[in-house]
């Protein structure tokens, strides 16, 4: 799964980086700000298409359909899994025609360490210090008034990450794994004219040595804390992490 992660980018950083627009009235009011760690329902970047054109937004993290009566079930639906994403009532139709990008610096992942309660932290991201890019679904949410006509002024955009099986390095501290998608894979992504087969095909984990997992501390198990420490080598990791058997959360 994907329950936690690091978003230190600025967004004219990720703008550049995605070749992607600012809204017509920028970013610097909602701004989500330099967070490691980013957790469920909060604001964060996002990029789709609009006119053909990527787009960088901010959405809050954790898709509530369209039909939902409230917010409260995003919290649950933060994740959707690559192999059920078409089918899942809660994520269907976002898959067929709102796909987005969503830009991190890294993720976390918590493994399971043989003799101890406490599981040992991982900070995960790419070795050349590049972006990672979790392919996302994206949602419009309004409100119902009080005669059941819908608020159309309040209109709420959420997202989620979709994830898959693990690569290899993945695999040693969970059985799941956000999907990353390759530059060249962006605008097949984004389009909601592609094919749904084609978009099906780019499902696939990120090649073995992609990623490298440094343990870090537990500080980062409480979502009050932030800043760089959180990402910072922890001086005595628990031990080497035994393969984890755990479920994703809950609504993939």
């Amino acid at each position: 799964m994907c329950g936690r992660f690091v978003s230190a980018s600025t967004a004219d950083e990720l703008a550049d980086y995605f070749g992607a627009l600012a809204p017509d009235d920028g970013l610097d009011e909602n701004h989500p700000g330099e967070n490691y760690n980013v957790a469920p329902t909060a604001e964060i970047f996002t990029v789709r298409a609009t006119d053909g054109q990527r787009q960088l937004s901010t959405m809050r993290w954790g898709l509530v359909p369209f039909w939902a009566k409230d917010l409260k079930i995003g919290s649950r639906m933060i994740n959707a899994r690559a192999e059920t994403v078409a089918e899942k009532p809660a994520f269907r139709k976002a898959y067929e025609r709102r796909r987005c990008l969503i830009p991190a610096d890294g993720f976390y992942e918590w493994a399971k360490v043989e003799g101890h309660k406490t599981k040992q932290p991982y900070y995960i991201y790419r070795p050349d210090g590049e972006p990672l890019v979790f392919a996302g679904l994206w949602e419009r949410w309004r409100p119902k008034n009080e005669d059941g006509t819908y608020d159309e002024e309040s209109v709420i955009e959420t997202c989620a990450i979709i994830t898959c099986t693990p690569n290899a390095e993945m695999s040693t501290v969970h059985d799941r794994m956000p999907l990353l998608l390759p530059p060249s894979a962006w605008d097949d992504w984004l389009s909601p004219g592609s094919d749904l087969g084609l978009v099906a095909s780019l499902m696939e984990p990120a090649p073995d040595g992609f990623l490298e997992l440094r343990p870090v501390s537990t500080s980062v198990n409480n979502v009050r804390n932030n800043g760089p420490h959180l990402v910072e080598p922890d001086p005595a990791p628990l031990t080497a992490p035994a393969r984890s058997g755990e479920s994703d959360s809950a609504g993939e």
